[in-house]
């Protein structure tokens, strides 16, 4: 009996690139709701008084801080590149499969190039 299970488990090779874009979009999407509860409260702490500023700053200037502010603007980022995508093909442009594959394409590798731009001016 042929076993017809994939034997790579390659995410590529049973889910092609436009859809792991498409599901990193939605998981994005999901980051920064979430993360949206921290520059809230970031937001509030720094409008506290010069005191809680002057702590918030302190917090903020420490590397774990500034790791998880670059996770959350490299989750903008790429929410914000997949958006410009969507917008394009909602003029009609891209909507071939060849045309999907390169917007993904162009997503990521646009989201990468910012998200290392992002990272330097971070730290």
């Amino acid at each position: 009996v042929k076993d017809n299970r994939p034997v790579n488990l390659e995410i590529t090779d049973w889910l092609p690139l436009p859809a792991v874009v498409s599901i990193l979009t939605r998981a994005s999407g999901v980051f920064l709701f979430i993360g949206a509860a921290l520059f809230l409260y970031a937001l509030d702490r720094s409008l506290a008084g010069p005191e809680s500023f002057a702590a918030l700053k302190a917090t903020l200037s420490s590397p774990l801080s500034k790791l998880v502010i670059w996770a959350l603007v490299a989750g903008l980022i790429y929410h914000a590149a997949a958006g410009v995508k969507h917008l394009v093909a909602d003029f009609g442009y891209g909507e071939s499969l060849e045309g999907g594959v390169l917007g993904a394409r162009a997503t990521v590798a646009v989201s990468v190039v910012l998200i290392l731009i992002a990272g330097l001016m971070i730290w």
